[in-house]
């Protein structure tokens, strides 16, 4: 067969179910004789791999590689061509477990705990898993794009989300008695609920851990020595100690296969063959390594590879990666649609399609019959033709099926070339996705590359400038080694972002690595250039920058950023740094002021009182230890607080008026004790206003009393018999309300008596008091109190016909309004 030819690389499973192709990607650059020697951790998506000696092994300092290693624990990083990045020397104790960010950074931690965050450039961040990881120590981990679980030496398991340091948090009790034969973590981006989920390998069975519960699966063909999820989470590789292969779906409630590893493997002795690891070739097949020897397990039987070194795997979503000492490949199944193009004897319209080209590119007239022969299918055919392009990896092969695609693509009336347009563009640089080849390439500071692709392929480069910004900062020094100016740096990040970025790229980011660098300016001077007031103001909190973080928080408008300054304030300052700071804002800060005091009125009195205090609001304090007296029961206790307002407003000469008005009020409140006092507590006064105190002494016989109030408070005369009347119709004693009435001549007149006993139902006691009003009132107020033959009378009398038709209107005694009609008629 053609080496050129697509199908050269294939194989196919011993049933013919499936073809998987191998491809030799790299001829291994390094020194490395057997990766057995070594912990290895791979990168997806092509990314580098980290190396460092098995603590557990008697290796030769000759066979370790990439040149000289000093007395320190080394951690080598190489490409995926075994070319070295960079080596990492490490001095905090024994390394537990190394591992991979999503963004392709080297996690390294320890067994107390401690973890770093690699660049591949050098630099790295330090974090803590917490107190409890370090006293008990890490016994084990594992590492995943974006995150940490740790396995404890006492057998409890601590998650780490995220790599900005946020402290581990511990997962459900697993019960385990004894370390797990094996452990693995299905990461949230895969797992159905969106959490990692752990899963424990105990005795005979598999124990599932999250946050909150921690559940048996009730298997009983364990113990598991090893445990691998696919890359989609939706199956599990389990490896038995009888090295049984069995693949479950990742519920436990489905056996898809069960393997046989040692009979595969030519194992005749009896013995058990070492399975060193287990990985996915995408979501179809599991990859065994064993020592010279790998297998390929898929729904039927297996397929062998075999080196001549030990190897190492790396999961991949499409394949999986292999690495021996001299050499990388990569194994990934056929996709039906390469199947049916490139298989021979095929009569697929894609396969058609592709071999018209070939005919079209040889003049041939053959060409254009094979495409009107799958016409109807064209557009299918078409389709099948970019697909497969952006699986192929041969150059060649690549642009022979984009040319098939653009050739069919002439004889359609109508298609969307979008798909087809897109992969012309990737097919040039390309055969991963492209947000992963920019992380990629920035991680490796190949900003230029990045950008270059990034606007070539339309994609924002904000990502990018980012990285580029935060390495620049880092690494900012002159050609004779001094530390470039910070004015300098800002101004060169600010016209890179408005050249490249649009100016949409956010300054919070770059500023908050210029300060975790120690480039307290340079970030103030990037966070001048936030648009964003939501981002700019915590950064500017964290830096303790705090008058200017108030001021922005203020400028942008938003309450609740104003909030969130202020209580950050409070908390952390001295309460008269934190007065100081709002009160020397001036008018600018008159905003803040107002919502502090608005908060402080609703949630903390105590700090209003202090900010009225400091900054000599004396109106201000009175009114605060008015609205404190208003809610307070004691007697005593309100006096005091009046007490303290009188003084506060005593000490302004513009509120001469209010300083009285609360001294009365305290005298009222002594008085009403007394009150109290003398009817034995059993009526409560204090609290009453003068008019109410007024009325409960005359309801409970204390009329000499109720007049010392009117006599002390200089209550209006008016007003007083306004009080009595209302107490004495309250109380329904109509001899002392008559006898008042009739002490003098009433100064309100006698219509209100009329008025305030009709509302208390006492219509006919009412009545008695109608003759001493006005003559013309009298006839309306004869008939509020329901005498009807009086008011006509009274009508009659005045000589009123519209008043006496409006009674008769208005009248609800049949009877009555009989004798009122009569009445109106002798009116005429």
């Amino acid at each position: 067969m053609d080496e050129d030819h697509p199908t050269a690389s294939w194989d196919a499973m011993p049933d013919g179910s499936a073809f998987y192709r191998k491809l030799s990607v790299y001829q291994m650059q390094w020194s490395i004789h057997d990766l057995a020697d070594f912990v290895v951790a791979g990168a997806r998506y092509g990314g580098p791999l980290a190396i460092m000696r098995d603590p557990t092994k008697m290796v030769a300092m000759t066979r370790l590689g990439g040149g000289s290693v000093n007395s320190k624990q080394a951690i080598q990083v190489y490409s995926s061509a075994g070319s070295l990045i960079n080596t990492f020397n490490w001095d905090q104790g024994r390394i537990v477990r190394i591992g991979w960010t999503f963004d392709e950074r080297l996690v390294v931690l320890n067994e107390e705990g401690t973890y770093r965050l690699y660049e591949l450039q050098g630099d790295y961040m330090q974090y803590s898993l917490g107190s409890d990881a370090t006293e008990t120590g890490v016994a084990d981990a594992r590492i995943y794009e974006n995150g940490i679980v740790a396995l404890t030496n006492n057998l409890a398991l601590l998650e780490v989300k995220g790599w900005s340091g946020v402290k581990a948090t511990p997962l459900a009790n697993p019960g385990l008695t004894e370390p797990p034969h094996a452990w693995t973590v299905i990461p949230p981006d895969i797992f159905v609920a969106r959490h990692a989920e752990v899963l424990l390998s105990s005795e005979t069975t598999i124990l599932a851990v999250d946050s909150l519960s921690a559940s048996d699966q009730r298997l009983n063909r364990g113990p598991f020595f090893h445990i691998a999820p696919s890359p989609n989470g939706k199956r599990l590789a389990l490896l038995t100690a009888a090295n049984v292969l069995w693949v479950v779906t990742s519920d436990f409630l489905n056996s898809l296969i069960e393997f046989d590893v040692n009979a595969a493997s030519g194992n005749s002795s009896g013995g058990v063959a070492s399975v060193r690891y287990v990985q996915w070739c995408g979501d179809d097949a599991v990859l065994l390594g064993l020592d010279g020897l790998t297998l390929l397990v898929g729904p039927g039987p297996s397929m062998q590879y075999f080196y001549t070194s030990s190897t190492f795997a790396v999961s991949e979503i499409d394949g999986v990666r292999i690495f021996s000492s001299d050499s990388c490949d990569f194994i990934q199944k056929v996709p039906k649609a390469a199947l049916t193009m490139f298989l021979p004897g095929s009569t697929d319209p894609s396969a058609i399609l592709y071999d018209s080209w070939f005919l079209f590119s040889q003049r041939s007239p053959r060409a254009d019959e094979a495409v009107r022969h799958i016409r109807p299918d064209l557009a299918s055919a078409v389709d099948a033709c970019v697909d497969v392009a952006g699986w192929e990896w041969s150059v060649r092969v690549q642009r022979n099926l984009l040319n098939a695609a653009k050739y069919g693509r002439a004889f359609l009336d109508s298609y969307n070339p979008t798909d087809f347009v897109l992969l012309a563009k990737r097919s040039k640089f390309l055969h991963t996705a492209p947000s992963h080849l920019l992380v990629r390439l920035t991680a490796r500071s190949q900003h230029l590359l990045a950008l270059r692709i990034a606007s070539h392929l339309s994609m924002k480069p904000d990502a990018v400038l980012k990285h580029w910004a935060s390495a620049k900062i880092a690494r900012a020094k002159k050609a004779d080694g001094t530390t470039e100016d910070d004015a300098a740096i800002c101004k060169t990040i600010v016209d890179k972002f408005l050249q490249l970025g649009g100016g949409d790229v956010s300054y919070a980011e770059i500023a908050r690595r210029a300060w975790e660098v120690g480039r307290l300016p340079l970030a103030i001077q990037l966070l001048e250039h936030e648009r964003r007031p939501a981002d700019q103001v915590p950064l500017l909190l964290e830096m303790k920058d705090d008058k200017r973080a108030l001021v922005k928080a203020v400028d942008s408008g938003d309450t609740d950023l104003v909030y969130t300054v202020l209580l950050d304030l409070h908390r952390r300052l001295q309460l008269g740094d934190f007065f100081r700071l709002v009160e020397e804002g001036g008018p600018r800060m008159a905003s803040a002021a107002s919502l502090l005091q608005v908060y402080a009125r609703q949630h903390d009195r105590e700090t209003l009182r202090d900010f009225y205090y400091a900054d000599d609001r004396r109106v201000g304090s009175a009114v605060l230890a008015m609205e404190e007296a208003a809610s307070i029961e004691d007697p005593v206790t309100k006096i005091a607080s009046l007490k303290a307002a009188q003084k506060f407003f005593s000490e302004d000469k513009e509120r001469a008026f209010e300083a009285k008005m609360v001294d009365e009020d305290i005298k009222l409140i002594t008085f009403q004790q007394e009150l109290e006092k003398d009817v034995g507590n059993k009526v409560k006064f204090v609290g009453s206003s003068v008019s109410e105190t007024i009325a409960l002494c005359l309801t409970n016989g204390l009329s000499k009393k109720a007049e010392r109030v009117r006599d002390q408070f200089k209550v209006p005369e008016k007003r007083f018999w306004h009080v009595k009347l209302r107490a004495l119709a309250d109380a329904s004693d109509f001899e002392a309300l008559d006898a008042f009435a009739k002490s003098k001549k009433s100064p309100i007149g006698y219509e209100p008596f009329v008025h305030v006993l009709v509302e208390r139902a006492h219509k006919t006691e009412g009545a008695t008091y109608v003759a001493r009003c006005e003559p013309a009132r009298r006839a309306e107020l004869y008939a509020l109190c329901g005498e009807w033959a009086a008011a006509g009378k009274e009508c009659i009398a005045q000589k009123d016909r519209g008043r006496l038709e409006e009674i008769v209107r208005t009248c609800t005694d049949a009877l009555a309004r009989r004798d009122l009609e009569q009445l109106l008629r002798t009116l005429g």
